[in-house]
């Protein structure tokens, strides 16, 4: 530890009831380190609790507690960090989701200990899931992105402190984040389909659904929010309301509109003819 934080080990020690010292095996206690703050930076001078006044029937509190319960602001408490934490990752942490509601940087980030759980891709979900309850259900679902396999976590789309996109997204869209792993999506095509470039999330939801490929529901229902049920789009057998004439296709088989439309985000077929144009969307 550093020399000037002896005055709070002297009494916070190994012995102490929470694990302060463990603070040793972070980058916050790197002594070596010019920019490592001591327990006064984050905790203020605390004089009364380190000279208990005379008169005083228990030891008065620091000066700022990190507690969830604590009697300190949250803002006051995150003015502690951001003295250090305030450029890179941390810019645009001003006027974000998280900062307007009141969530502190120790809701989820554990200083006093040498692992923080949620900087690590195994355990940072169930930090996040104790707020996101409702994302915590979706990612059980069959049809999910690998965040309860370990080999995503949150953070791989999201930026907790703060975003210029949409849903604290990494990036400035919701397609440029999804991009970063379906390149593939991207393009560009010669025909695009309208929905997929406008934003991923029309037809899937990346938390996690009970349908393939995290569809919101599966084709032709799925297909239909869209495109209204006319010709041979509205042949779907057992439904009242098909198209007549149409219903023996039995387009609700296999893959539905995907056993001709194949390249559903996209096709490069040169052919500029309609209905050319609409099979390989």
């Amino acid at each position: 530890m550093l020399k000037g934080d002896a005055v709070c080990t002297k009494c916070h020690d190994e012995q102490d009831n929470y694990p302060i010292l463990k603070i040793g095996q972070t980058k916050h206690g790197t002594v070596a380190d010019g920019r490592t703050p001591t327990c006064t930076s984050c905790h203020g001078e605390s004089a009364t609790h380190v000279n208990k006044p005379a008169d005083a029937a228990e030891r008065p509190k620091p000066d700022r507690l990190f507690r969830k319960t604590s009697p300190t602001p949250v803002d006051e408490r995150n003015a502690a960090c951001l003295s250090c934490h305030e450029g890179g990752q941390h810019i645009l942490w001003a006027g974000s989701t998280h900062q307007s509601r009141g969530v502190a940087c120790t809701d989820c980030h554990q200083v006093h200990n040498g692992k923080d759980k949620v900087r690590d891709k195994q355990t940072q979900p169930e930090v996040c899931f104790n707020c996101h309850k409702q994302q915590r259900a979706q990612i059980e679902k069959p049809s999910h992105h690998p965040i309860p396999e370990g080999e995503m976590a949150c953070s791989d789309c999201h930026a907790p402190h703060g975003s210029a996109g949409p849903k604290l997204m990494k990036r400035d869209t919701v397609n440029d984040t999804c991009f970063q792993c379906h390149a593939e999506k991207r393009g560009p095509h010669l025909w695009s389909h309208q929905p997929v470039t406008e934003n991923c999330a029309l037809c899937h939801n990346p938390h996690g659904t009970t349908t393939p490929n995290m569809l919101k529901q599966r084709a032709p229902f799925l297909c239909q929010e869209c495109h209204e049920p006319t010709s041979h789009r509205g042949g779907i057998p057992s439904l009242s309301g098909s198209s007549g004439g149409t219903s023996g296709l039995g387009i609700t088989g296999g893959r539905a509109c995907l056993n001709c439309h194949t390249n559903i985000h996209g096709g490069n077929n040169p052919t500029n003819n309609g209905a050319s144009r609409s099979m390989r969307r």
